[in-house]
């Protein structure tokens, strides 16, 4: 293979004068890695996409935007927002589906300063509580799913005001999202500091409570410039290698987006880079798979960027042999690790698209490595290197550096890693030390700055691209009265990667079925974290010494009665 080229590709891209070219910053009081060439701010970023006019920018079912549209209306939000008071280094939370909505109300916040807080759609209304009183956003913009929801706690949280998206009606308390957006008056004259909260995404922890991820606009940015180099490096490789010359005009991205916009899968890496390129996004209602695959046929989609499980379903669905899917150039994996046999399964079922994954967290706004095409297929079983404006090592247990090869914790440190958690100081300086993020990830580097990922320190279980918490599962299972003992842990899933399993001893003489246990789960958490299996152990759960749940040996000897 042509690692050769790709070291040398990488090297000056990177180097003085380069188009990704690297230099050493002080941010936040640590010297990091930074793109010299990058805009100061989403801001810029954004309002640089005007010039894509009358291009076709997002498209949900029957329902067409043009980019000079969607600036519209950003531009008409942000003027209605200023009106209300709502003022740089404040917040509004967004909870919908994918909507169009969505996007166009995310880039009229961070472009006038305001940090979105993005609730997780799926939330309960308990969970969508603790959020709002942690964040305490000035609006909230919802849907009518959501809006149901948030009326449950409305006399629990902080007073909001409520825009309303695609309601049947709307209540005298409720500002219709038509009003807000063509709303009299334009973007206003803000100049946003790079290491401003541009957005609050919450991801699971080993904590038990979600925890709001300060992603930054310096941040943000990197993550783009990564992506942007990641393909850049890639392409310059194989011009040298095997003289594969990318065309003079690159063609303009369809990218189908099939996971939800409060994750960085989504919104940090697939609306960020669609958008650079002056692409267009095509949203869902929800996925499935025979609809993704008229919509590929239908609005000649290049690529489809989602979980590893959604590409395993296009590939295996009855429809597909029988679908034109020839406008396909790439099927991506993100928010869990592909499968090497997805990824040869990709290269031989599609011949014009090529697999590409990259490997990242909420925590550093988006990837920390990436790869496609032909270097993937070498080595299917990697994550790729790691991104340019990180530094990365792997450490023991002490957080000493080991050599080369050697397995064990991966950190990251770079200009992508995230300010901190919103309230969280204990959890912030227990995850980052000096700069350097504790990925929870166990991991080996080779000398090509490939990273493997063997397994997860963390207790987190990886349903579907979405971050489960074994202990906030176990905290819901625990306040079943019956329930004496608990341990919560991931099952081997071929559709979802994992799904959740629990081990449970009952109180002597309490009696607890499988359905009301997870009926139970099921009123106080969102239906992808209940377990779908559970075993009632008569025997107390084996610990270790310090009195710990032994949860992998328990994973692996319950696991393996699953069918």
């Amino acid at each position: 293979m042509h690692y050769a080229q790709l070291r040398q590709a990488r090297e000056e891209l990177t180097g003085p004068g380069g188009q990704f070219e690297i230099v050493e910053q002080e941010v936040l009081g640590h010297k990091l890695r930074c793109f010299r060439n990058a805009p100061p701010s989403v801001r810029e970023f954004w309002l640089s996409t005007a010039a894509y006019g009358d291009r076709t920018y997002l498209i949900y079912e029957g329902e067409r935007l043009t980019y000079a549209q969607a600036h519209a209306q950003a531009g008409s939000l942000a003027a209605w927002l200023a009106e209300q008071g709502v003022q740089p280094g404040d917040r509004v939370a967004i909870a919908m589906r994918n909507y169009p909505e969505w996007l166009v109300a995310y880039w009229s916040c961070v472009s006038c300063g305001i940090a979105v807080v993005g609730m997780n759609a799926w939330w309960t209304a308990e969970e969508m509580e603790y959020a709002l009183k942690d964040s305490q956003p000035k609006v909230l913009i919802c849907d009518a799913e959501r809006l149901a929801r948030f009326r449950e706690i409305e006399a629990n949280v902080p007073p909001v005001k409520l825009v309303g998206v695609r309601l049947d009606d709307y209540p005298a308390d409720v500002t219709p999202w038509s009003v807000v957006a063509s709303h009299p008056g334009e973007m206003p004259q803000v100049t946003v500091d790079p290491d401003a909260d541009a957005c609050i995404f919450y991801t699971s922890g080993t904590t038990g409570f979600p925890k709001g991820a300060q992603l930054t606009h310096r941040g943000c940015i990197a993550n783009l410039m990564n992506m942007l180099f990641a393909g850049a490096s890639s392409a310059l490789a194989m011009e040298r290698a095997v003289g594969e010359v990318p065309p003079e005009v690159p063609p303009v991205p369809v990218v189908l987006l099939t996971t939800p916009l409060f994750h960085v899968t989504a919104n940090n890496c697939g609306a960020y880079l669609t958008s650079a390129a002056g692409g267009t996004i095509v949203l869902m209602y929800r996925w499935d798979a025979g609809e993704a695959l008229k919509l590929i046929e239908r609005e000649k989609i290049s690529s489809v960027s989602g979980v590893p499980v959604m590409s395993r379903e296009l590939i295996n669905h009855p429809d597909f042999a029988t679908t034109d899917t020839s406008s396909l150039t790439g099927l991506s994996g993100g928010g869990a690790q592909v499968p090497p046999d997805l990824v040869l399964k990709i290269e031989e079922a599609v011949a014009t698209a090529r697999p590409t994954t990259g490997y990242g967290m909420t925590e550093t706004c988006g990837i920390i490595t990436s790869v496609s095409g032909d270097f993937f297929v070498d080595r299917p079983d990697t994550a790729g290197p790691y991104m340019p404006s990180f530094e990365a090592k792997i450490v023991d247990d002490d957080g000493n550096e080991l050599p080369l090869g050697e397995v064990g914790e991966l950190w990251v440190k770079g200009s992508p890693v995230i300010k901190g958690y919103l309230n969280r100081p204990d959890a912030s300086a227990q995850t980052i030390t000096d700069g350097w993020l504790h990925t929870g990830d166990v991991a080996r580097m080779d000398e090509d700055k490939f990273i493997y990922i063997v397994d997860r320190k963390k207790d987190l279980v990886i349903r579907g691209g979405e971050n489960i918490s074994c202990t906030e599962v176990e905290a819901c299972v625990y306040r079943h009265p019956a329930v004496a003992e608990c341990c919560v842990f991931g099952v081997p899933d071929q559709r979802l990667g994992e799904e959740i399993g629990v081990a449970v001893v009952l109180k002597p003489g309490a009696s607890c079925t499988e359905a009301e246990l997870q009926q139970h789960c099921l009123d106080h958490m969102s239906k992808h974290k209940v377990p779908r299996y559970v075993w009632f152990e008569a025997e107390a759960l084996p610990r270790n010494a310090s009195g710990k749940f032994l949860r992998r040996e328990l994973r692996d000897r319950l696991s393996a009665t699953v069918a």
